[in-house]
């Protein structure tokens, strides 16, 4: 069994498989560990295809198959998808208050179930903590990061609408998927009733014009089935692109049921020798070493190995000179909006399932702190208008031929939107490792201790009048507000936990998503987040990752790592 390669991706879900193809495309010969089983494009989607009819209980799942999904069944679990999320009994984690962590254990990971939403960041964004005076400055700008922007966006390929909006740059686009007659009318009402807000449809890593490399990738035939695997790789995921890509090459190596324990670390030299991996399998301890190390297991899982890696060097976690290492976890905050009821357009209908919504840009402390608002940052909207109302055809209990024919005909229009928004990080907003209980695996069990604030509270309040005004403006009835109260980690943009920055004295990572004091290790998935902003996380990730793996192989080169 080969052990040295040139790099070590750590993870094979967005950041992972992007660290993969860069790596292999430029040369190195490269291993990807994933912690979970193989899945492989087609052939590990066993529901594709399968209608509600198809699958027992109508593709419901029963009490007795959730009891070892109690933490996953809380995003939403069922038939058609539950093979793509954790098994809790064997992957678990503990709560000092309610965290949510959602995870896809398995190659591809999470790239395999996001919800796609494709948005840059700005500088409003980046500079957003100095000008605030929140935590620390982001070691970057927007500049630094557009050009891997744009590299990332034309492989990935996504749809959306130029806005030419100061706070959400403008995307390489495919041409947008279209809103419907109802979001048609609310846009119109936005736009006649406001100066500072716009609707636009969302922006999707959705092919909707061509093709792009990878597995067979093409059109999006709005099947709106994509957290069970695409079969015609339409939206993007590490095992319809990135990993097929870096196949291709001949230098990637993929080895799964590979749990990650800790990076080994040399003393003399400073830097990362590799790695020790327990097989899920045998529970066969390996150790394997390479030139560069990449960390993409996602924000906690990388900072948990990064933690479990003591030396007498780093006795507080490999990197961990600043004490940050676990802190300033961030999400995003969502559960909450407004919905109404929509009169007219019942001659009207729409095409497809559309595997998408629209989407409200941040209108609020745009450039600073607005007029009469009560909190900082901002916060965005998704949502959608559809027919789904089929409640007035079941109340009948009826038979027959008037029966079906009221079963064929939609409900009335209806249409909502839920805020998301930004969470600031807070030093004690913290992940840490508890020894005295062991996994599987025999590593130590990841325990949570975070919570939303007073920030994040008066935000959410702000965005359901908001979004209430919204839609009472465009002539909705029945509008009314709902709130989950859903907890931190529900928004499954989970981050923060190895920031970025100028000073390893307040940061694990410099500007190249290198550790400060260990350069050829890097962290490029969410744990590098300074802030969080309002905009869905993912297209930062890979720009992040393209743009690391870009300066650690020119490292290589000059033999400075």
């Amino acid at each position: 069994m080969k052990i040295n390669y040139d790099a070590i991706v750590v993870g094979s879900g967005i950041s992972g498989g992007w660290a993969a193809k860069e790596l292999c495309e430029k040369g190195l010969k490269t291993l990807v560990l994933e912690r979970g089983r193989s899945v492989k494009h087609l052939e590990g989607y066993p529901t594709m295809n399968l209608d509600p009819w198809d699958m027992k209980h109508g593709g419901s799942t029963t009490q007795e198959d959730l009891k070892d999904y109690n933490k996953q069944r809380r995003w939403g679990v069922n038939e058609g998808n539950r093979h793509f999320y954790n098994n809790d009994s064997e992957y678990d984690y503990e709560e000092d208050k309610p965290f949510d962590w959602i995870r896809g254990t398995q190659v591809g990971g999470r790239s395999l179930i996001w919800g796609r939403q494709t948005y840059r960041w700005s500088d409003d964004d980046f500079e957003a903590n100095l000008r605030d005076g929140i935590a620390v400055d982001w070691p970057v700008r927007y500049k630094d990061i557009a050009t891997w922007y744009s590299y990332v966006e034309k492989f990935i390929g996504v749809s959306g609408e130029a806005l030419n909006l100061p706070q959400l740059p403008d995307s390489e686009f495919l041409p947008p998927m279209e809103l419907n007659c109802v979001e048609k009318e609310l846009q119109s009402s936005i736009a006649k009733n406001y100066t500072d807000r716009v609707l636009t449809i969302g922006r999707v890593a959705h092919i909707t014009e061509g093709a792009k490399e990878g597995a067979g990738r093409g059109k999006c035939q709005f099947r709106n089935r994509c957290d069970r695997g695409c079969p015609f790789g339409s939206y993007f995921s590490s095992n319809s692109s990135t990993l097929p890509t870096a196949e291709k090459t001949g230098n990637l190596t993929l080895r799964p049921h590979s749990v990650v324990s800790e990076v080994l670390y040399d003393e003399k030299t400073q830097k990362a020798t590799g790695v020790r991996v327990v097989d899920s399998l045998s529970k066969e301890v390996i150790e394997f070493k390479a030139k560069v190390i990449f960390l993409c297991a996602s924000s906690m899982a990388s900072t948990s190995i990064l933690l479990n890696s003591k030396s007498d060097r780093f006795p507080n976690g490999l990197g961990n000179d600043s004490g940050e290492l676990g802190h300033n976890i961030m999400d995003h905050q969502l559960g909450s909006g407004a919905s109404g009821n929509f009169d007219g357009f019942e001659e009207r209908y729409y095409s497809g399932r559309r595997p998408n919504g629209f989407y409200i840009p941040r209108f609020r402390n745009i450039g600073g702190k607005s007029k009469g608002v009560d909190f900082l940052r901002g916060y965005g909207y998704q949502g959608g208008a559809g027919r789904g109302n089929w409640s007035e055809s079941i109340a009948e209990f009826g038979y027959g031929t008037d029966f079906k024919n009221a079963v064929l005909k939609p409900g009335k229009w209806n249409i909502g939107m839920g805020g998301f928004g930004e969470v600031l990080p807070y030093h004690e907003n913290r992940m840490y490792l508890d020894y005295n209980k062991l996994d599987v695996f025999g590593m130590p069990k990841i325990v949570f201790d975070a919570e939303f604030k007073e920030n994040e509270k008066k935000m959410k309040e702000d965005w359901k009048v908001q979004a209430a005004e919204m839609l009472e403006n465009a002539g909705c009835k029945d509008v009314s507000i709902f709130d989950s109260n859903a907890p931190i980690g529900k928004g499954i943009h989970e981050m923060g936990t190895a920031r970025m920055g100028h000073d390893p004295k307040t940061s694990v990572l410099n500007k190249h998503n290198q550790i400060h004091s260990v350069t050829n290790l890097f962290v490029t998935d969410g744990a590098f987040m300074t802030s969080s902003g309002t905009q869905n996380p993912s297209l930062t990730y890979m720009a992040f990752t393209a743009r690391a793996v870009n300066h650690a192989v020119s490292e290589l080169k000059k033999m400075n790592l």
